[in-house]
């Protein structure tokens, strides 16, 4: 995926890049709402992203700041784990780039990307029950919430963007 407006990129990460996307989820703030991981899973989570761009179309990718290329954070788009038939998407940024609209601008990002694959597939999202940010960022962006998605460690917000 390639995207870039006046205030984001999307790219692919290079191998030089692990050290970025780990420290990203050095920040209790920042991983507050997502699964506990090693710092051996973020770094395994990284080589697959790397993997994942020969094979694609779907893996992690890194949102950089369109005026000084710092890193932002980085995204998401995967077959839905719970539903093949469907299409996950994601991101985490970094705190500093918090309530900036950014989370929006990346989310519209991905549905443009999935839905330019013509899979024909719903996309959607989870967030922790208590992520109200990232739940607030869904809604502006059309996804309505549906039932909550159950898993056996835990109950997680539900979103869906039908395709039309």
């Amino acid at each position: 995926m390639q995207f870039k407006n006046d205030t984001i990129i999307i790219r692919e990460f290079t191998p030089e890049e692990l050290s970025l996307f780990a420290n990203l989820f050095e920040n209790e703030n920042v991983t507050r709402y997502l699964p506990y991981k090693t710092p051996e899973e973020y770094k395994e989570m990284f080589e697959k992203a790397l993997s994942d761009y020969t094979e694609g179309p779907f893996s992690r990718w890194g949102i950089f700041d369109s005026q000084n290329n710092d890193f932002v954070g980085m995204c998401l788009a995967r077959i839905f784990l719970d539903n093949p038939d469907q299409i996950e998407i994601g991101y985490t940024l970094g705190e500093n780039y918090w309530g900036k609209g950014l989370g929006t601008e990346v989310c519209k990002a991905l549905v443009g990307y999935c839905s330019s694959l013509n899979h024909q597939k719903d996309i959607v999202a989870v967030t922790d029950l208590d992520n109200i940010g990232s739940q607030k960022v869904l809604l502006k962006s059309g996804f309505n919430r549906t039932e909550n998605l159950v898993r056996e460690d835990r109950e997680l917000a539900y979103f869906i963007l039908q395709n039309e």
